[in-house]
C-alpha cells in the first residue's frame, strides 16, 4: 500500500477555495489532513510532521530543501482585508504593537512595514489568547484571519498591510504557499494542483459552502484574496525572503 502523503493546511476562510476540490477529490484517499492555524503547520512542516502545508512564505528559509509547488496561493494585489494592524489611534500614537500568535509572515511582515515604510518605533509584544481585548488606547495589535474580518466593524484605524506592501513595493504579496520538504511524486503533484485549483475556479459553488455574516465572502474571495500564483507574485515573494533574511 502507497504511503499516504502528509499535508496540513489552514483552516481561515480563505483556504475554502483551495481546500474544496481536494475534499472532494480521490486524493483524499492518498493523503492525511491536518488543519490548524498558520504558525503551527509551519512548525509541523519544520519538524516533518507533515510533507506538504499551504503554510505562511516566512517559514521557507527555516527548511533545508523547499519545494513550492502547485500554480496557487494565498496572494493580494492591494487590500488584502483579513491581515491588518488594528489600532484606536493613529499609526503615529501608536506605541506598542502585540503580535498574532497564529502568524509568522504577517508578523514578518508588520515589523518591515512599520520601520520601513511607516517609517514608525514602537514596542513588539507577544500576543495571548485573548489580545484582541487588550487593543486600547496607542496599544494596536497585528490580526490576521477571520477574526480580522469580523474586527474590521470595530476598530477606527485598520492598516491593511497588503495596501502597505504594494505601495512600498510596488508588488503583489504572496502571505502563503503550497511548500513541501521533500520532493514528491510528479504524478501527485499534477493531481494535487488540479484538485487545488477547483474551487478557484468554481468560487459559486464553494460560496455556497460559506455561512458568514460579518463581511462580504464573494467580494474577499475575488478582489482581496487573489489565488494564483503569477509571476508578479513571485517576484514579490523572492523579495520579501531577501528582506526578512537581512
Amino acid at each position: 500500500m502507497t504511503k499516504r502523503i502528509r499535508v496540513g493546511a489552514v483552516s481561515y476562510l480563505n483556504t475554502l477555495p483551495l481546500l474544496f476540490g481536494i475534499k472532494q477529490s480521490g486524493l483524499m484517499d492518498r493523503i492525511i489532513l491536518k488543519e490548524d492555524y498558520p504558525s503551527k503547520i509551519a512548525a509541523a512542516l519544520i519538524s516533518d510532521e507533515i510533507d506538504l502545508g499551504l503554510v505562511p512564505v516566512a517559514v521557507i528559509p527555516s527548511l533545508p530543501q523547499p519545494y513550492i509547488i502547485t500554480d496557487y496561493c494565498i496572494g493580494t494585489y492591494g487590500e488584502v482585508a483579513s491581515v491588518a494592524i488594528f489600532s484606536e489611534v493613529p499609526m503615529a500614537d501608536i506605541r506598542s504593537v502585540m503580535l498574532d500568535y497564529q502568524s509568522r509572515t504577517s508578523v514578518s511582515l508588520a515589523k518591515m512595514l512599520v520601520k520601513e515604510y511607516w517609517q514608525q518605533r514602537v514596542k513588539w509584544e507577544e500576543a495571548g489568547a485573548h489580545f484582541i481585548d487588550q487593543i486600547k488606547g496607542n496599544r494596536a495589535a497585528v490580526v490576521i484571519g477571520d477574526r480580522a474580518l469580523a474586527l474590521r466593524k470595530q476598530m477606527p484605524y485598520i492598516y491593511d498591510l497588503g495596501i502597505g506592501w504594494k505601495k512600498y513595493t510596488g508588488l503583489p504579496f504572496v502571505f502563503a504557499a503550497w511548500v513541501a520538504n521533500k520532493e514528491l511524486d510528479p504524478d501527485f503533484v499534477d493531481a494535487f494542483n488540479r484538485a487545488t485549483g477547483y474551487g478557484v475556479k468554481h468560487l459559486d459553488e464553494v460560496l455556497k459552502t460559506v455561512d458568514y455574516k460579518q463581511y462580504d465572502i464573494r467580494h474577499y474571495f475575488t478582489h482581496n484574496i487573489s489565488y494564483q500564483l503569477t509571476d508578479d507574485k513571485r517576484e514579490g515573494l523572492k523579495l520579501f525572503l531577501e528582506k526578512i533574511k537581512q
